[in-house]
């Protein structure tokens, strides 16, 4: 092996590889267990989400193909409909035309050119993080057989009943000119200004006054409303508003959702521009009055002075007038949500607009009947409150966009607007037995990107076409996503898959946390706090990370500030981490909290994991290739330290699976984390070197080179999932010299724990071994003692096991702490010694010629109100009567137990500052 671990070296040939031996097939063997990736966007690029989930999934599939279980993992990426779109406009635009020059035939064709050429980043990157998915089941939700499947359901749904065309209020983009969901609407505050408007009341002097943010839009108004409560209003419920700047009345009218509190307590009802306001409107059967154009500006409903205005122009132009009209009261300043949307940054608009929907009240009832039944699991559990929440207040869903790019709705349009759905013009003129003379013109729009992922369980397996991948691999067995998308991903999978299938999609719905940055904040471009996991990989200058924040931000005061944001957290650029290291991060990161902070110098620990574990490999080897070697226990002599290793090892894979089972990629991470560095780098290659380099037998240093390659290669096989490169690189070198001819340690079985391997006893040995050793070490740093000086050590108080087992382990005791001699001290006189503690026993190194009295006090001294300060808080715990009620009586004796422990060790450390002191 190299003397040095470079990640660079092993993880690319190694990926190439293992898909050229189609390692990542589903091999038609064992149970089925399947796994959908999150469709990406095609546009897109890895961001730390998708790294963080797909480690996690990764892992997953890793585990179950390492128990012998038929794994798919499905991949695959999202036509994303609008941020494609908008990629191809931008080209056209600097070539100095557009889609409505090229025409929709065309449009589609250019985008279908670009996502050849540079859509496929993202699958690059999916590569780079080692991700075992089948890239020979890859779909696109553009091809052929899943638009099919994505047009079959849209009919059968329509045929059925469940989707119909209407007229609602739709969160509208005038500067893409469509509908879009609530998911790519993002409500951020913005400092605006309240508008309070005098509303003449009919036949009276008295007028109402109205506070909005938006007098441009009153006049789609038609309406008034105050609570019925109030009893300012209460006379003038039923009367009549002479609108202003029209010739308009409408009417006063009492309803709940008014707040008495808010402004005025008198709220104008625009319908056709507001959500809550189109409720109210519902209510009072008020008319819809749409006075906007589709890209926001007035429209003919509104006087002609005001036709054409933008909304922006026409809100200061009413302002001016009602202000020379006297009907303006007065402007404030005001703190308000305004809606934009997350691809265009415009301003959304309510709007009124004829759409198709999806009525989802009948869907939903058995996609709530399948979690509160158990069918799918959320974990964690909490989780399904959000997911019944949004199912029991369910609006029917739009599914339409006024968009080029996606799949295109099957409905077909007479010159009388009679519709006809059908897969073609052949397919509805047969259906619904049209003549060849009716003209017919299909629909414009196309459907909703989550429409067409919510088939993406089932259509990538092939559906509607019966076939075995489908019988097979559906439901899936485990979804991972993040909470964001319970609702617009999660609950609608649930609907289609009960609906088409009659089967849930997925039976656990594992729920992971967001990846913000180390102070907990989200990451975003404007905030220059992005990272990008390939830059995390194999590291970045930093004028190339300066660029890269930067480039695409249009104000120069926040380039500035990302810029001068990026020198101060990465003054010499990122380092190179290798992938390994990442994704043991993500694991160590997966706690069940809803924001996971993600700190670089997290990273630095695991590549020194890294480092660690490739060194370990280095001594193995170099203690067992060419050395006697056989793979018959029967020829060998187990030693203490042999006998513990095995122990803890089978300790942990039975930690490990259990931390696997249960999602808890973090307390994984953790346990194979202290096994590996501390158990076994940091004890028994250290235990490993008596036997190895001293006088013992061959059959005991037959029986350590064993251990040592059994346990190393078991511990590769417990991290292959988490750190898949690292491990089969050394994994490759170990498993010959064990006989192992497999291909690759992915085909190996996941350990198993075998419980007879497990000593107790050897493990408290090593425990006391390991207290003396360390106990000697301290006393060597606090004074400064030379590790390579030899030294004599005296051992009292204890009992009758310590000096047993200080006979029986000596020869490790002064190999390990650097002894030339030890001696159990009776009763008598001691000589001037620095101490530490063993448990009860003490243990004295005798200080003549290079003791420092007052150091050595001020050593004792510190430890003992240590001791003291952790004894006041036990102790405090248990003399609370509601803690030793309420606690688990296994807690409240091992807090007990704690307590006489630390008393002991305070009175030893007494005596030994008495001591000293009489000198």
């Amino acid at each position: 092996m190299e003397k040095t671990y470079n990640p660079q070296d092993i993880e690319q040939r190694l990926y190439q590889r293992w898909e050229q031996t189609g390692d990542f097939k589903a091999s038609g063997h064992g149970a089925p267990y399947c796994i959908v990736i999150p469709p990406p966007n095609v546009t897109g690029t890895l961001h730390m989400g998708h790294g963080f989930q797909q480690t996690l999934m990764d892992a997953l599939i890793r585990y179950h193909r390492m128990q012998g279980d038929d794994t798919l993992w499905q991949v695959g990426c999202d036509h994303a409909g609008i941020a494609t779109q908008m990629v191809v406009e931008r080209q056209l635009q600097q070539q100095g035309t557009n889609r409505f020059d090229l025409g929709r035939e065309p449009f589609v064709e250019k985008v279908k050119e670009w996502k050849e050429e540079s859509g496929t980043t993202i699958m690059r990157q999916i590569r780079r993080l080692g991700c075992s998915v089948d890239w020979d089941r890859e779909r696109f939700t553009m091809d052929e057989p899943f638009s099919d499947a994505v047009i079959h359901a849209f009919i059968q749904l329509h045929d059925e009943g469940f989707i119909y065309r209407g007229q609602r209020l739709v969160n509208w983009d005038p500067v893409l000119l469509t509908a879009i969901s609530d998911l790519e609407v993002l409500n951020e505050e913005e400092e605006g200004r309240l508008f309070y408007i005098k509303y003449p009341i009919v036949n009276t002097d008295a007028h109402l006054v109205v506070a909005t943010t938006r007098p441009e839009t009153l006049f789609g108004d038609t309406a008034v409303a105050v609570n019925p409560e109030d009893p300012r209003y209460q006379q003038y419920i039923g009367h009549y508003i002479q609108l202003p700047l029209t010739d308009r009345t409408i009417p006063i009218i009492a309803d709940d959702y008014v707040d008495p509190a808010f402004g005025t307590g008198c709220v104008k009802i625009t319908p056709a521009h507001d959500f809550n306001d189109y409720a109210v409107g519902q209510r009072h059967d008020l008319p819809l009055i749409n006075i906007f154009t589709p890209d926001a500006k007035l429209n003919e409903k509104v006087p002609a002075a005001y036709q054409g205005m933008d909304r922006d122009v026409a809100r200061k132009a009413v302002s001016a007038a009602l202000e020379q009209q006297q009907q303006l009261e007065k402007i404030t300043p005001h703190t308000m949500t305004v809606p934009r949307g997350d691809r265009s940054g415009a301003v959304i608009e309510p709007y009124l607009t004829y759409q198709w929907f999806v009525k989802t009240k009948p869907l939903a009832e058995p996609a709530i009947a399948a979690v509160e039944q158990g069918d799918i699991k959320f974990i964690p559990e909490t989780w399904s409150k959000t997911y019944f929440q949004w199912l029991h207040n369910i609006e029917d869903w739009c599914i339409s966009r006024q968009l080029w790019w996606g799949h295109r709705i099957p409905a077909w349009y007479d010159t009388q607007g009679n519709i006809y759905v059908a897969k073609t013009e052949a397919d509805a003129r047969a259906k619904y037995n049209l003549d060849a003379n009716v003209a017919l013109t299909q629909d414009n729009d196309v459907l909703d990107t989550w429409f067409s992922s919510a088939l993406w369980p089932f259509a990538t397996l092939g559906w509607p076409q019966d076939n075995s991948d489908l019988e097979r691999f559906y439901p899936t067995q485990v979804l991972v996503t993040g909470f964001d998308i319970i609702f617009f991903w999660v609950a609608r999978m649930v609907m289609l898959g009960l609906k088409f299938i009659g089967k849930v999609p997925f039976h656990q719905v594992y729920i992971t946390g967001l990846i913000r940055d180390h102070e907990g904040q989200k990451m975003s471009k404007s905030k220059g706090n992005v990272l990008d996991p390939l830059d995390l990989i194999d590291g970045i200058d930093l004028e190339s990370l300066v660029t890269k924040r930067t480039q695409s931000l249009m104000q120069p005061a926040m380039a500035k500030k990302v810029e001068t944001a990026t020198r101060s957290q990465f003054p010499q650029g990122i380092d190179s981490y290798g992938t390994d290291a990442l994704r043991f991060t993500f694991c160590a990161l997966a706690s069940n909290g809803r924001n996971i902070r993600f700190d670089v110098g997290r990273l630095s620990g695991y590549r020194n994991f890294c480092n660690k574990l490739w060194n370990a490999t280095r001594y193995v080897l170099m203690n067992t290739e060419d050395q006697p070697l056989s793979v018959d226990p029967a020829q060998m002599t187990f030693s203490l330290a042999d006998i513990w290793i095995r122990s803890r090892l089978h300790r942990t894979i039975i930690e490990a699976r259990r931390q696997f089972d249960e999602f808890r990629f973090d307390l994984l991470a953790q346990c194979l984390y202290e096994f590996a560095w501390h158990e076994f780098c940091d004890w028994y290659l250290e235990l490993s070197k008596p036997v190895l380099t001293g006088q013992a037998s061959l059959a005991q240093q037959q029986g350590t080179r064993y251990t040592l390659l059994c346990t190393l290669e078991t511990l590769l096989r417990l991290l292959h999932p988490i750190m898949p490169f690292i491990t089969e690189e050394m994994w490759q070198r170990v498993a010959p010299l064990l006989n192992i001819t497999a291909e690759s340690v992915s085909h190996q079985a996941y350990p198993i724990a075998d419980a007879t391997l497990i000593d107790p006893v050897a493990e408290a040995d090593i425990e006391w071994l390991k207290q003396v050793i360390l106990g000697v070490r301290t006393i060597r740093g606090e004074m400064n003692i030379s590790p390579g000086k030899a030294l004599d050590a005296l051992f009292r108080k204890g009992n009758a096991e310590d000096q047993e087992r200080l006979q029986r382990h000596q020869m490790w005791v002064m190999t390990l702490a650097k002894l030339q001699s030890v001696a159990w001290l009776s009763e008598g006189e001691i000589p001037l010694s620095a101490s530490a503690l063993a448990g009860e026993m003490e243990i004295l190194i005798p200080m003549a010629g290079f003791i420092d009295k007052q150091a050595e006090l001020e050593r004792l001294q510190k430890d003992l109100a240590k001791l003291e300060k952790e004894h006041q808080k036990v102790q405090g715990r248990l003399d609370n009567p509601s803690f030793v009620e309420r606690a688990p009586a296994d807690v409240v004796a091992k807090e007990q137990a704690q307590v006489q422990e630390m008393v002991l060790a305070m009175e030893n450390i007494r005596e030994q500052i008495e001591r000293i002191q009489e000198l």
